[in-house]
């Protein structure tokens, strides 16, 4: 893993060192945790940083073999959990646990040795002398040092942004801007009419009104969307199993509210009108306030459910789900195009079958107000790794135009993710590279600009203007 790690070509080289390297991160999209960015959090070890809410690496751990206690047990300490990790990660050949594993380290703390039981030790003791002893070895030192410019979370509605204001006001402190990102999945969930009727009184409780119809439920929800946009948000995410776009009256939604809220357990197509009225609403209310509008689909979650009693949610027991979802997101993203109302909009696949379906799918709605107006999001979850990367920009580049792509995203919740732009813009390069060394690319002129530009659009420009 040298410094032309993926770049085969000469060309791949010079884009990368040259064009892509040296240019900031703008991580749209990350599941960080606020507290620790604006508290500046100093790690107790490597472990904490490391192993702590990566469920990347807690199913190779798993599935190699290691106990549940050497992976999320209170009972195990950090060097236990480190050294299981270790003895894991030669086993993760070919999967790209093993380059992220390495780059992190080289990256972060110079290690350019390789993770195994023979090296543990002396990994696990260095990397803890920094974390300990080294001021920048912090949660915004580390941005720094990985160059983040702007930080985007993912935050509920209720949430009262508490740590966003306390790094706003604290100026010029920390070099990275941290923005709030709304998500709203909660007030669609209506599954389990307890659940729900909880969240809808702590809606009620931060939005400081009384909720006892379906337009009281969204008016607090807008209330809280303005609080978001003052405080810096300007976009929203989703994440769902699949596109709603039922056909549904404004008094059907209304009576589905009132029945929900009462206790009554919905049928699945009282369910899904609730939720395709509800993912309109979202999707009118961003455009109104100018935001961005993501929307990750296509997991299949909580598939343990004896795991899911134990540990929780995102704990590593999700997988790619298959659903047919084209038509209804034809229809709603057809409906907001038509009534004035589509903003800026990013598309995120996990099922890589439907590739060539998104990519064909953002042509439809592009109207020619913004370059890039409607994106396919970088390969996410399952696909942000370098086949899935590739093949994400290969069908983007044969069915849309790569040179408007926004680029990659973490979607992390570790401090060490960074090099997975690294990753990316490696990649993009050499792609590229192979590209104009094979003769597909021209490389002179005009056209070397229009490449070297491309290459730093991609990796940092066509966010900045687009966000």
């Amino acid at each position: 893993m040298d410094n032309n790690f993926l770049l085969q070509t000469q060309t791949a080289q010079e884009l990368y060192h040259n064009h892509a390297a040296q240019q900031p991160i703008i991580d749209y999209h990350c599941h960080l945790d606020p507290k620790m960015v604006a508290e500046n959090h100093r790690f107790r070890s490597i472990t904490e940083l490391w192993l702590g809410g990566d469920h990347y690496k807690w199913r190779a751990m798993r599935t190699n073999g290691v106990p549940e206690s050497l992976i999320t047990g209170p009972e195990s300490s950090d060097w236990e959990k480190f050294e299981a990790w270790a003895a894991t990660v030669p086993y993760t050949l070919r999967n790209p646990l093993y380059h992220w594993t390495h780059l992190e380290l080289k990256t972060a703390f110079g290690i350019e040795k390789r993770l195994n039981p023979e090296t543990a030790r002396e990994i696990y003791d260095a990397c803890n002398d920094r974390l300990q002893n080294d001021p920048d070895f912090t949660a915004c030192g580390l941005m720094h040092h990985y160059n983040v410019e702007v930080v985007c979370t993912t935050d509920d509605p209720v949430d009262d942004l508490r740590y966003h204001r306390q790094m706003s006001a604290s100026g010029a402190k920390f070099s990275t801007r941290m923005r709030p990102a709304w998500r709203p999945d909660k007030a669609m969930a209506v599954e389990d009419p307890a659940v729900f009727r909880s969240y809808v009184d702590k809606l009620a409780e931060v939005a400081e009104v009384e909720i006892h119809t379906f337009a009281d439920f969204i008016d607090a929800l807008q209330k809280r969307h303005d609080f978001f946009h003052d405080n810096g948000c300007r976009l929203s995410d989703h994440g769902m199993n699949e596109f709603y776009a039922e056909p549904y009256t404004e008094e059907e939604i209304a009576h589905i509210y009132i029945n929900v809220y009462g206790g009554s357990h919905l049928s699945d197509e009282d369910i899904r009108k609730f939720k395709s009225a509800m993912l309109y609403i979202f999707a009118v209310q961003d455009y109104a306030s100018g935001w961005v509008q993501q929307y990750h689909y296509g997991a299949q979650r909580n598939n343990n459910s004896r795991m899911m009693a134990l540990l929780g949610p995102d704990t590593g027991f999700d997988s790619i789900g298959q659903c047919h979802t084209a038509s209804a997101m034809a229809r709603f993203l057809d409906r907001l195009d038509r009534e004035g109302h589509l903003t800026k909009t990013i598309l995120y696949n996990l099922n890589p079958a439907d590739n060539e379906m998104v990519a064909t799918m953002l042509g439809n709605f592009q109207d020619g107000s913004v370059a890039g107006k409607i994106q396919w999001g970088s390969g996410w979850w399952f696909l942000d790794q370098k086949d899935g990367m590739e093949r994400q920009m290969n069908a983007l580049s044969l069915l849309g135009l790569l040179s408007r792509f926004v680029g990659m995203l973490t979607d992390s919740r570790s401090f060490l993710s960074y090099p997975r732009h690294e990753y990316f813009r490696r990649t993009l390069c050499n792609l590229l590279g192979n590209d104009i060394e094979q003769g597909l690319i021209p490389f002179s002129g005009y056209e070397e600009k229009r490449v070297r530009q491309m290459v730093e659009d991609i990796s940092y420009y066509n966010a900045k203007r687009y966000f």
